[in-house]
């Protein structure tokens, strides 16, 4: 044992350093792709945070391209608008009849006038009139008949025009947007439209005279009563025919129709004595007897 210990000693010390080295070498290895993988994550997050500010800078500037394309079809819109306007030439005043009052399946009459203040003719071609929809005019509710005019109108002159539609009964008690147009064009074949009234109003519901509904509930209600009437009389023939007829007892009007004969004669004797009367049957013995004598 003593021979051996110092060669276990010398294997010992040799092989101390050689677990060292070893060990040295692999945790460094370690450290390194431990240090690998946190740069890996940072660049993951990098690459991360510039999609999402690639993707936000796409979204901004498709809204930014959707903004501009709305501007540039409401721009459209306004230039198509502004192809059909009213000439600086006209002026155009209405007057409503009957007030601004529309009832509903009623009249409603007006008179437009035009003035041309320009140096050449004016062709008034048509009038037409429409109810919108009041939160949005390009909505029709009812569309009236255009007027078709064809009326020339030399300058500094002026000309009146006469319209009237009828509102339809179910508008009755809402607002409406009302919109009056008249069309005209220029000697040069340039059209304008001049909307005269644009304006939301309010249908009234008719409340005189008598509408369809009214008089058929007043109909049946007149049947219903002579029903009522008529069946109340027949009841009460009914009841008369079924009561008994009242018996009348007649009295005797003569007594010579009385038979007597069952009477004892005694009994006839005192009922004769008692009664200031005679009876027929003692008359008439009476009278036999003076007929004897």
């Amino acid at each position: 044992m003593l021979k051996f210990l110092p060669k276990l000693l010398l294997l010992l010390l040799l092989a101390f350093p050689a677990t060292l080295l070893v060990k040295g070498p692999v945790a460094s290895a370690q450290d390194l792709t431990e240090d690998e993988e946190a740069e890996a994550v940072d660049e993951d997050v990098v690459d991360d945070v510039t999609a999402e500010d690639e993707d936000d800078e796409a979204e901004v500037e498709d809204d930014d391209n959707a903004e501009l394309t709305e501007e540039k079809e409401d721009e459209e819109e306004e230039a198509l608008v502004g192809e059909v306007k009213a000439s600086p030439n006209a002026d155009t005043t209405i007057l409503f009849v009957k007030g601004e009052d529309f009832p509903a399946n009623n009249i409603v009459k007006f008179l437009l006038g035009f003035t041309n203040k320009g140096s050449e003719n004016f062709i008034v071609e048509s009038l037409d009139a429409s109810f919108r929809y009041p939160q949005d005019y390009q909505f029709y509710i009812q569309n009236f008949t255009a007027l078709q005019l064809g009326t020339v109108v030399p300058p500094s002159r002026q000309a009146t025009f006469e319209y009237s539609f009828i509102p339809a009964e179910p508008m009755g008690g809402r607002p409406f947007g009302l919109v009056i147009n008249l069309n005209y064009k220029d000697g040069s074949g340039n059209v304008f439209q001049d909307a005269v009234f644009n304006q939301t109003v309010t249908i009234t519901e008719k409340e005189d005279g008598l509408d369809g509904e009214t008089i058929f509930m007043y109909v049946f209600l007149s049947g219903l009563g002579l029903l009522v009437v008529v069946g109340l009389h027949q009841l009460l023939e009914s009841r008369k025919r079924r009561r008994p007829a009242p018996k009348v007892e007649m009295g005797t009007s003569s007594h010579n129709d009385v038979d007597l004969s069952w009477i004892p004669q005694e009994t006839l004797n005192q009922i004769n004595k008692a009664s200031p009367r005679r009876s027929p049957r003692k008359r008439s013995q009476k009278r036999s007897a003076g007929s004897d004598e």
